[in-house]
């Protein structure tokens, strides 16, 4: 699941592939906020932390299967 995550008076994003599914990222971004840091691991075992007064806003992906060949 992608995850997009908005730094305040910066014009840059941080973004990761997560192996969590929306609800277990949503719990995570919520209890980080709450704690005063978010600390997210992406889907290659590195870990971001950004303190939670730099969050501008946190996007999460949509769930969808990866489509593979040709639609006709």
């Amino acid at each position: 699941m992608e995850v997009r995550i908005g730094i305040r008076e910066s014009g840059r994003d941080i973004t990761l592939e997560s192996n969590l599914d929306s609800k277990s990222l949503i719990g995570a971004v919520n209890r980080g906020l709450a704690d005063g840091t978010l600390e997210l691991t992406d889907s290659k075992g590195r870990i971001i932390i950004v303190p939670s007064g730099a969050v501008a806003f946190v996007e999460i992906g949509t769930e969808e299967n990866r489509r593979v060949g040709f639609i006709s």
